[in-house]
């Protein structure tokens, strides 16, 4: 059981996101609306 605890981890990567995926994540929270009103949410996406 000892030997179990006692192993290193294996170090991660660093991983970096591509600059095609932050565009779109950034393009795509500038698109989206969400109004709240009192029945509801209501998310709109404006494209």
């Amino acid at each position: 059981m000892a030997k179990l605890y006692s192993k290193k981890k294996l170090a991660t990567p660093e991983m970096l996101p591509k600059k095609e995926t932050v565009d779109f994540l950034l393009n795509y929270s500038k698109a989206l609306l969400i109004v709240k009103t009192g029945n509801g949410t209501f998310e709109n996406f404006a494209n």
